[in-house]
C-alpha cells in the first residue's frame, strides 16, 4: 500500500498537538482520582473503557503513514516495520489470524450498524430500566436521584423499551428485563445495533481504541469527544440528578423532554455516522491485506 510519510519534525508536532488535547483531561481525572472524587460523565469513560490515560497521551500514527526516526518504544511493536531510511509503519501483512478475526468482527459490527435505519423512540429509558425496583442503583455513590423510586418506577412501567445495545441492557434490573422489546445479547450484537443508539455512539470510542496502532491518534480523540458528548445526554436524560455539576436534566418523563431527547439523539446520530465511516475505512483497508 502507498504510505504517506511525514518527517520527524512533522510527526513530533502532531504528537506533541494530541498530548496537550488529552493531557489537560487526563490531569483532570488524575487529580479527582487521588482525592476520590467521581465525574458522572467524564470518569464514567475511564472505568468503562479499558483505553489507560497514559497510552490516550502517546501519539499513533495509524495504517497508511509513514514517519521519520520512530525510534521510541511505543513504535516497536511487532506490527511495526522499519525501512533503510529509518522510517517507520504500522504493517497491515503484519497482523495475525487471531487479531485479524478480531478486527474483521468490529468491521462488521460497524458496517452494519452504519447500514441499519436510527431508532429515535429508546429515549436514553436504559439508565431508567437499571434502577428499576431500586435493587441496585448503579450510580448511587455519584449523583443522587432526582425523582423518588415510585415515580421512577411507575415510568419504567408506563413506557415501552426498546433498548437494542448489549452493554446497556445487561445492566437492566432483572425485573425490567422482560419488559425490553430485544433481549440482545453478546454474540448478536451486529444484528441489532442501529446508529441512533447513544451507547454505539459512545462505543465508538471502544472501537477506535482497540482498533490501535491501526487508527491514528486523531480519529481515537474524535470518538472520545463525541463519547463525552453520547455520556453527557445519557446522564442527563436519566433518573439522576446531576446538577451539582452543571447538567440541567432532559426530563423523558414528560412529552417535551422526550422530544428534547430526540433531537439531541438525532445530532449525535449525524456525528457518529461520519465518523464510523471513517474507522470502517481503515478497517476495511487493514483486513483487505
Amino acid at each position: 500500500m502507498e504510505r504517506t510519510r511525514l518527517s520527524k519534525t512533522e510527526w513530533k508536532a502532531r504528537s506533541e498537538a494530541h498530548f496537550d488535547r488529552v493531557h489537560t483531561f487526563a490531569q483532570g481525572a488524575r487529580k479527582r482520582a487521588s482525592r476520590r472524587e467521581k465525574h458522572p460523565v467524564y470518569d464514567f469513560l475511564t472505568r468503562y473503557y479499558p483505553f489507560s490515560l497514559g497510552k490516550f497521551e502517546k501519539w499513533n500514527p495509524g495504517i497508511g503513514l509513514a514517519i521519520e526516526g520512530g525510534d521510541e518504544e511505543r513504535f516497536k511493536r511487532k506490527e511495526h516495520q522499519y525501512d533503510a531510511d529509518g522510517y517507520c509503519w504500522a504493517d497491515p501483512s503484519l497482523l495475525d489470524d487471531k487479531a485479524r478475526a478480531r478486527h474483521q468482527f468490529v468491521l462488521t459490527l460497524l458496517e452494519n450498524t452504519q447500514g441499519r435505519k436510527a431508532v429515535h423512540s429508546c429515549f436514553g429509558m436504559h439508565e431508567w430500566a437499571m434502577v428499576y425496583t431500586g435493587a441496585d442503583v448503579r450510580h448511587r455513590e455519584t449523583a443522587p436521584l432526582r425523582l423518588s423510586q415510585e415515580e421512577i418506577d411507575a415510568v419504567v412501567s408506563s413506557r415501552p423499551l426498546v433498548c437494542t445495545h448489549f452493554d446497556a441492557f445487561r445492566f437492566f434490573s432483572p425485573q425490567a428485563q422482560p419488559f425490553n422489546k430485544h433481549q440482545p445479547n453478546l454474540h448478536d450484537r451486529p444484528n441489532l445495533e442501529q446508529p441512533g443508539c447513544i451507547h454505539a455512539n459512545m462505543d465508538l470510542y471502544k472501537w477506535a481504541s482497540k482498533s490501535m496502532p491501526w487508527v491514528c491518534s486523531e480519529l481515537v480523540w474524535k470518538c472520545f469527544q463525541l463519547a463525552l458528548k453520547a455520556r453527557a445526554i445519557d446522564m442527563r436524560a436519566s433518573p439522576y440528578d446531576l446538577s451539582n455539576w452543571g447538567y440541567e436534566p432532559i426530563r423523558i418523563e414528560t412529552e417535551e423532554g422526550r422530544a428534547d431527547y430526540q433531537v439531541e439523539q438525532k445530532v449525535l446520530e449525524d456525528e457518529g455516522r461520519v465518523l464510523r465511516q471513517e474507522l470502517i475505512e481503515v478497517l476495511r483497508e487493514l483486513v483487505s491485506h
